[in-house]
Parts: C-alpha cells; sequence; structure tokens
C-alpha cells in the first residue's frame, strides 16, 4: 500500500468522522462510533475505494492514533478532534501533568494573547505532553510557536481534563493567565 493512499485515506477518514459525516451519508453516535460497513458504502457512493483492510491498515499504522475500531471490530471512530454536534464524547476527568504544550503559528499569538485557546470549530482545545509533539503541530500552520499550559493550575482552579486514546490532553480552553511562550 502506498504512502499517498494511506495519507489521502486517512485525511477522507479525519474529514467524514470528525466533521462532515453527512458528506457521505454517514450517521456517527453520541461517542462517534460509526459502522464500517456504512462508511465503505458511504464512500463509495461518493466514488470513494474504501475497504476493511485498508481502514485497518490506517488505524494500525498511524503515528497520531487518530481513530479506533471497536473490540468486536464493527465500528470506527476519530478518538478526538470533532466539530460535529452529533458526538459528545463521554470522556473521563484526569489530572493533567504540570505542563502541557500547545503548538500554533506567530500568525495566531494576536487572538491567543487576547482570547487564550479555544477550541474554534473542535470540541476541545488539543494539548501534548511534549513540546516536540507540539512543534510538530504548529508546524503545520507556519512559523512555529510553542505555548507552556500551566495545566496543574488551571485544574486547581476548576478547569477539567481529559485524555484521549491517544494519549492527546483535551480541555474546553486555556484564557490567557495560563499560557507562557517556550
Amino acid at each position: 500500500m502506498s504512502k499517498k493512499l494511506l495519507d489521502e485515506t486517512s485525511k477522507f477518514l479525519s474529514y467524514v468522522l470528525r466533521h462532515e459525516p453527512q458528506a457521505i451519508g454517514l450517521t456517527l453516535d453520541s461517542e462517534g462510533w460509526a459502522d464500517i460497513e456504512a462508511l465503505i458504502s458511504g464512500a463509495a457512493r461518493n466514488g470513494r475505494s474504501l475497504d476493511r483492510s485498508l481502514i485497518e491498515n490506517i488505524v494500525a499504522s498511524s503515528d497520531k492514533k487518530r481513530f479506533s475500531i471497536s473490540e468486536d471490530g464493527q465500528f470506527i471512530r476519530a478518538v478526538q478532534g470533532h466539530s460535529t454536534k452529533s458526538v459528545a464524547l463521554q470522556l473521563e476527568e484526569k489530572q493533567p501533568p504540570q505542563t502541557l504544550y500547545h503548538g500554533t503559528a506567530t500568525r495566531f499569538m494576536d487572538s491567543i494573547s487576547q482570547q487564550g485557546l479555544i477550541p474554534g470549530s473542535r470540541h476541545h482545545v488539543h494539548l501534548s505532553e511534549e513540546s516536540a509533539t507540539a512543534s510538530t503541530v504548529g508546524k503545520r500552520y507556519g512559523t512555529v510557536v510553542i505555548l507552556r499550559v500551566a495545566a496543574q493550575q488551571m485544574q486547581e482552579q476548576g478547569f477539567k481534563f481529559y485524555q484521549a486514546e491517544n494519549g492527546v490532553w483535551l480541555t474546553e480552553q486555556v484564557p490567557v493567565r495560563f499560557i507562557s511562550t517556550l
């Protein structure tokens, strides 16, 4: 299987499982699960060839672990990053490490310095335990800036943190007072 096919299919899965399931007539449950056969059929109706083997390969080989397949092998979901209103993941609150990181681009810093980190169209702000991971994420958007988030201090002041299956830390917002640059 070519890397190009895997990358294109992974992007397609992110699009339909996180943001626009209706684009292929797919329905997600409140936890983001979609029937794999319905996904394959919906993709085919929209000119995209998917099969179970390709889907399983993407789930298994993804370094970011963006997707998971249910224990019974019938369903797939994105583990975080949803913007669709039909999904409301029931995540267990967790104790964050003292510091978490967020990668962004210099062009977003004026907005961040005024409103902090907000989820935008997503349900949560995404944070990582490693500054290197945050750097990789930030580079996708331009000249990178690594932000340090005082996560433990936030939690002590009532903010909730969750951790997705792939290790990404999630919170609803990060006010400016908890942010510093690395």
